[in-house]
């Protein structure tokens, strides 16, 4: 394997918007990574049901049925 070729493997702090920070190993060439869902807060391991709503789908959707 040659040295010279290889990408630069370092630590990096992944931040997630419910406030959870973990360190992580990545090739990126960043410090921080910034993330919207982990495993604090991901509905599959919570059991809490979470909705991530983009471009107001949800609304747009309980509109059309009126729920």
């Amino acid at each position: 394997m040659k040295e010279s070729i290889q990408p630069k493997y370092h630590d990096v702090v992944v931040q997630c918007s419910c406030g959870a920070k973990f360190v992580c190993g990545t090739t990126k060439d960043t410090d921080v990574i910034k993330v919207e869902v982990c495993n604090k807060c991901h509905p599959f391991y919570t059991g809490k049901q979470k909705l991530v709503d983009t471009g107001g789908r949800v609304d747009k959707f309980k509109k059309r049925y009126s729920l």
